[in-house]
């Protein structure tokens, strides 16, 4: 493996292996997460979209929840795509009332904020920190961020439609979160980001 950082991805629910092929391409080394143990030795780790509860009851039973909470706590590179930014999340609106998250982003993020499976889209974003013009962003019952605190950096908005305006993309610390779904577009820029976020955060 050599230099090329592991990237944990959490494999409980999403797209797990568009993840792993999208790491490996970027110049990581893509691993499954099922169980604690997995947790080792990783540079960095990706939370999937999918379904914000769903992967908090898994987690759960795979006795993963508390682990990963640590991760993120102790300053480890986590990023969260879709459901994954609502698992980042210290705050979470239209949420279910046992809902539950890893926490980590001073943040209030709106769940499925854009609507039902059906209003599903794509548009352009430009993601601060990446190079090479707008970022062809697929949304998929996607979150949005209603607020955030100090030490939030905001990375990309939604740049046209109704929308227009909305966070979809932060920052912080070692901390990463898209509404969006990277490794559903070929696009390897956000996952370059993140691996050499995760390299610099392993040092």
């Amino acid at each position: 493996m050599g230099d090329r950082p592991v990237i944990g991805v959490l494999a409980l629910q999403g797209d797990v292996r568009e993840h792993l092929r999208a790491i490996e391409a970027a110049g990581g080394v893509g691993r499954p997460v099922r169980r604690p143990a997995e947790l080792e030795g990783i540079a960095g780790l990706i939370i999937p979209g999918g379904e914000s509860t769903t992967i908090a009851r898994l987690a759960e039973e795979f006795g993963l929840f508390e682990p990963v909470r640590r991760f993120v706590a102790d300053g480890g590179a986590v990023y969260g795509s879709c459901a994954g930014m609502i698992m980042l999340a210290d705050q979470i609106l239209d949420g279910r009332p046992d809902q539950r998250g890893f926490g980590g982003i001073d943040m209030v993020v709106r769940r499925n904020a854009f609507g039902r499976q059906v209003d599903s889209f794509e548009a352009p974003v430009q993601i601060d920190g990446v190079e090479g013009g707008p970022f062809e962003a697929v949304f998929i019952r996607a979150p949005w961020v209603e607020r955030i605190g100090d030490g939030v950096a905001v990375l990309g908005r939604v740049s046209q439609g109704p929308a227009a305006g909305r966070i979809v993309a932060v920052r912080q610390g070692n901390l990463l979160a898209t509404a969006f779904h990277p490794e559903l577009t070929g696009d390897l820029r956000v996952h370059r980001f993140f691996v050499t976020m995760a390299a610099g955060a392993r040092l």
